[in-house]
């Protein structure tokens, strides 16, 4: 999800033009003393990026045709043994224009579910990452020995390039934001996920800032910040698109999957904006970014922690991103990149997962689901 893209500050201040502050000024963000109150409230985030291992994408994970919520119970009971609390998980746009009422109930079955493990989720509502134009309907299987492969933006480029879909857009975030906006069962939104620099996105995000504003969310709204750029001094030497974030955001969030000395400099940096943080993905073996250095970081400065990938699956993110370029198809790495459990719910590595039992105290070790235990039927769920 690692593409970076710098865009003049000209091109910001143009984009704001488009959508005057005063749209913005009908919903104001939290003021610090509200996120930080919030945040007192809140046990020690940590979780995963989710996706079922049955599940290709966000669209696989949630379409009435491939949505598992036994999969689902099992797999949160097996993050609640390891003492995780939460979960990011991806929605799409594309969901709720096909059949609303429907994506609302499975939603709601997922945070059922997820509430019985003690997991509350983030959700994301729109992504800028891989595939441009998503399709409804049967996914394509993975590509061999290639890291994420099926993944799929929301909205896609042609939505993003045809203003006449943005009221679409609209009823999408609304709808959602306004369904579970005072759920106590989630713990944020996310609003974009890794926002490309392109003119579409910097006038939009303000705008979806805006939209979800508009309903009166008890939950606090974020972006997070991933730009290589980041963290500099000078605000003309970032990106737009970081400014949006870091200026609309309720809390703040970021992506890091470096070095932990990095990661750390990334969480000084951002405490002066005096917000709670929650660092929304990290963790990639190979590149330096592991739980053992970067979870007791993130513990001693109360930084959420959620990595990316619980099960091995059909996203195959235990690959490298070389595997871009040369697919691992007749060899394995030689270390997992990302994900934590096997197919079978054991742990990758032990100590990972004593270490987060260790540091989040709150690890189940009888929480694994034995199946089912939600008490609806697939039926109903779907």
């Amino acid at each position: 999800m690692k593409y970076k893209i710098i865009i003049p500050m000209a091109t910001f201040v143009l984009a704001w033009a488009l959508f005057p502050p005063r749209v913005l000024a009908q919903a104001p963000r939290w003021p610090e003393a509200q996120a930080n109150a919030w945040y007192a409230h809140q046990p020690w985030l940590v979780g995963s990026n989710y996706v079922p291992a049955d599940a290709i994408n966000q669209l696989e994970m949630w379409q009435a045709e491939t949505f598992d919520p036994e999969r689902i119970d099992q797999e949160l009971g097996w993050a609640q043994s390891l003492g995780m609390n939460t979960m990011r998980v991806f929605l799409h746009d594309l969901l709720w224009q096909q059949d609303a009422p429907g994506f609302q109930r499975r939603i709601d079955t997922f945070l059922t579910i997820a509430d019985r493990h003690h997991i509350h989720p983030i959700f994301v509502l729109f992504d800028s990452c891989w595939e441009p134009v998503p399709k409804l309907g049967p996914q394509n299987p993975p590509i061999p020995g290639v890291h994420n492969s099926r993944w799929v933006q929301s909205p896609g480029v042609p939505a993003l390039q045809d203003p006449s879909q943005y009221p679409r857009l609209k009823r999408y975030v609304q709808g959602v934001v306004s369904a579970f906006g005072k759920d106590r069962r989630i713990v944020a939104w996310d609003v974009w996920n890794e926002p490309a620099g392109t003119p579409e996105v910097i006038a939009l995000l303000p705008q979806v800032f805006a939209w979800a504003r508009e309903v009166h969310p008890s939950q606090p709204l974020t972006s997070g910040v991933f730009q290589a750029s980041f963290p500099a001094t000078d605000s003309d030497e970032r990106a737009a698109v970081t400014e949006i974030q870091l200026s609309q955001s309720d809390i703040i969030s970021f992506h890091n999957y470096s070095w932990p000395e990095v990661f750390e400099s990334y969480v000084i940096a951002l405490e002066k904006y005096k917000r709670p943080i929650i660092c929304t993905e990290y963790m990639a073996r190979s590149v330096g970014s592991t739980f053992d250095t970067i979870l007791p970081i993130a513990k001693a400065h109360h930084v959420g922690a959620v990595n990316w990938g619980l099960v091995v699956g059909k996203t195959q993110t235990n690959l490298p991103w070389d595997s871009w370029v040369h697919p691992y198809v007749n060899s394995s790495p030689p270390v997992w990149f990302h994900d934590v459990l096997r197919a079978d719910g054991k742990p990758y590595r032990e100590r990972e997962a004593q270490l987060i039992r260790e540091l989040t105290g709150t690890g189940d070790m009888t929480g694994a689901a034995q199946g089912s235990t939600t008490g609806l039927s697939t039926d109903l769920a779907r």
